[in-house]
């Protein structure tokens, strides 16, 4: 028996609304099974879905109704494991939304071919699980493996544990292989997994959620470029033209120019893979580190904006004022249309002014800042440094 207990995914946000929809179902199950009278009884009837005739409500109710207390550990658990980290991600309300919209899905795909009574948060659960899958697929999920006498812990990569344990084994061969009838809905699981991968996917490709180098999406894409890359360069002429522009001439053989241009490019895609997953494991000054190495392999690389300004902060904060700069103009450079654009401009003319004591490029920055800030405390203070800058170069002067 695998059973899954916590991930390595760190939570930045508190994830309020998972917290809410589990003790929300501990509640319904306590009121309904816990206290003896056949008016709750006749309610949690209601509750259930009726797939031969369902009301509307029932696709939303029948979420919150379970047929035992194993059946309802088992779903808490799973939505405690993995729907921390979702709705972290998610944020509360999308995170509702999306985890109601997986229920409604596997309740209809288990309507359509099933006249028998459901409930349960399974199908919603497992919306939950995919989506994890999909934001978090080079996770580790740490398991509690119990066999007879022996209990151990492991640590199984994400990919492994829900894609080949749950979906394809839990779901699809084992319930195969049983002999006998189970009054476990495994059309429900099977589409709230397919919504729950499909709908996080969608919102990554549409940006309805934050991008990282982390997520499927990412994963894939890079995949991509390799095999493109690998197919361009696989023809001679194709290879000479990438090395040497319009003077090239076919050549035959790999080279040992492409051989040093491929081990760069792997060598980048591990740096900022690398740098991905220091930053979410919250080790900033690591990833500082890392993101020198790239800068060095290839000057025109930049992050994803949080993960720039992150790397930028840590230079700061560390006292390398000339990297952290550098990496601040990376930002200014490749996001130029960011909310924060003005603010990250008025910090990159302060620490040229106060740290490095540069004042013409500390002036440059602040009076584009001065001039480009709405009317408020951030324009004040890019006028009282630009005034002191311009002071103080006079005087240097």
């Amino acid at each position: 028996m695998l059973i899954p207990i916590r991930t390595e995914t760190p939570i930045r946000r508190t994830p309020w609304t998972n917290y809410a929809l589990i003790a929300l179902n501990v509640l319904i199950y306590v009121g309904l099974d816990w206290l003896p009278s056949p008016a709750l009884a006749q309610l949690k009837q209601a509750l259930m879905l009726d797939a031969s005739w369902p009301s509307l409500y029932q696709f939303f109710t029948y979420q919150f109704a379970h047929g035992d207390i194993m059946h309802l550990l088992g779903n808490m658990l799973f939505l405690w494991v993995f729907g921390n980290s979702v709705n972290a991600k998610m944020n509360h309300l999308p995170f509702l939304l999306f985890y109601l919209a997986g229920g409604i899905f596997s309740g209809l795909a288990y309507a359509w071919n099933s006249d028998a009574p459901l409930l349960g948060a399974s199908g919603a659960i497992a919306a939950v699980t995919t989506a994890y899958l999909a934001l978090f697929p080079r996770s580790h999920v740490t398991v509690l493996v119990w066999l007879f006498y022996f209990v151990q812990t492991w640590q199984l990569p994400a990919m492994v544990l829900i894609g080949l344990k749950v979906i394809l084994w839990d779901n699809i061969l084992a319930p195969r292989i049983a002999s006998g009838p189970s009054n476990v809905a495994y059309e429900a699981h099977l589409a709230g997994y397919v919504f729950g991968f499909a709908a996080a996917m969608v919102m990554l490709l549409l940006r309805g959620l934050p991008r990282d180098q982390f997520d499927m999406l990412a994963l894939w894409d890079r995949w991509n470029r390799r095999r493109a890359f690998a197919a361009a360069m696989s023809d001679p002429p194709a290879r000479a033209q990438a090395q040497y522009g319009r003077v090239a001439r076919p050549v035959s053989g790999t080279g040992a120019a492409n051989a040093a241009e491929e081990r760069q490019l792997d060598q980048v895609s591990d740096l900022r893979l690398r740098i991905a997953e220091a930053l979410e494991a919250r080790q900033v000054q690591p990833a500082a580190s890392l993101y020198e190495q790239l800068v060095g392999l290839d000057p025109k690389q930049c992050l994803s904006a949080r993960s720039q300004l992150d790397v930028a902060r840590a230079f700061y904060e560390s006292g390398r004022f000339p990297q952290a700069v550098a990496a601040y103009e990376r930002y200014l450079a490749c996001y130029p249309d960011a909310r924060d654009i003005d603010d990250v401009r008025l910090l990159v003319g302060i620490i040229y002014a106060r740290d490095l004591v540069r004042f013409e490029l500390a002036e440059k920055f602040l009076a584009a800042a001065a001039e480009r800030c709405p009317e408020g405390p951030r324009r004040e203070q890019a006028l009282r440094w630009l005034h002191d800058v311009r002071l103080a170069s006079q005087r240097s002067g």
